[in-house]
């Protein structure tokens, strides 16, 4: 049978109070308001149909109800507490890290740069974990996920990771062809490779080429197929700057305008909250942020943008 328990928060809250038999020096402690611990009390006793506390002027003082209570309930949390660290010590899974990400991001980006993660942390075995598709991170033995999308629900921890930019790229070959690229225009006499999630009309329409029919060309799942099929020719791709910065650097691509237009998808290191006290993810989430900084610090000198 289900356990009739009141709301842990508010038992939190409760013994936070009972300790320090004050709601401010709670509040402090548990890094909330004074009056999110009032109420977190006031809807235990309610809950509980008990006085735990008599209120005096600003101050206020336990009933013998409430020091019965907050002994009990302080020693199970205790064994809570105690029961989790217990789990995550003996967890087989304790020294492996399972990260999650898009194919194409772990090819251009990650990877070049997930040595040095690998080097700092001996102790850590990874595991790299590639899919499109959203994952369950209880289910599927994920630790933490890196996505690229809009926005990430309330469920998950998100921190952003990357923001970038959309810009026709296509191949120096193609540009020193007998069409090359010399204003929007004349993407109209080539094939436009579809990345799909990314429309063309987000460049097409700033850029005034409303004569550019924007599917014109086949599509890939996958960004880092678009980019190969980009740099053999056989179309020009809307470009993003996360994907495509090393074959612009290494010449195998080149952007043939000067329009770049903010992309609304994300990166995002995603992961439940109760992942946050893995020591691996604690390790790669301080070290991907890291990296994501440099690089975000690099591009923005690089185009003359200040922080």
């Amino acid at each position: 049978m289900p356990r009739d328990l009141p709301p842990l928060n508010a038992l939190r809250a409760f013994t936070a109070a009972a300790k320090r038999l004050s709601f401010t020096q709670a509040a402090e402690d548990l890094g909330v308001t004074q009056a999110a611990v009032s109420h977190q009390i006031r809807g235990l006793e309610d809950w509980l149909g008990v006085a735990l506390f008599r209120r005096r002027n600003k101050q206020v003082v336990m009933t013998e109800a409430g020091q019965v209570y907050a002994l009990a309930i302080g020693q199970a949390l205790d064994e809570i507490a105690e029961a989790t660290a217990a789990l995550v010590r003996n967890d087989p899974r304790a020294g492996m890290l399972t990260i999650s990400t898009m194919p194409s991001f772990a090819i251009k980006w990650l990877v070049q740069r997930l040595g040095g993660f690998i080097n700092a942390n001996p102790d850590i075995e990874v595991r790299l974990h590639t899919t499109r598709e959203l994952v369950n991170f209880a289910t599927e033995g994920i630790d933490v996920a890196i996505r690229m999308t809009r926005e990430v629900g309330d469920d998950l921890h998100a921190d952003l990771l990357l923001e970038e930019e959309l810009f026709p790229v296509c191949s120096p070959a193609l540009m020193r062809g007998i069409r090359p690229l010399r204003q929007p225009s004349d993407l109209s006499q080539h094939l436009l490779l579809q990345d799909v999630g990314i429309s063309w009309v987000s460049w097409l329409d700033p850029a005034g080429a409303l004569d550019v029919r924007p599917a014109r060309g086949p599509g890939y799942l996958d960004s880092a197929l678009a980019i190969q099929a980009c740099i053999e020719s056989q179309g020009v791709m809307l470009g993003r700057t996360v994907m495509v910065e090393d074959d612009l650097k290494a010449g195998r691509l080149v952007e043939p305008f000067t329009l770049r237009v903010p992309s609304p998808m994300k990166y995002w290191l995603v992961c439940p909250p109760g992942h946050l006290a893995r020591p691996g993810v604690r390790a790669f989430r301080e070290w991907i942020l890291a990296e994501a900084s440099k690089w975000t610090k690099a591009r923005s000198s690089a185009h003359g943008v200040e922080d």
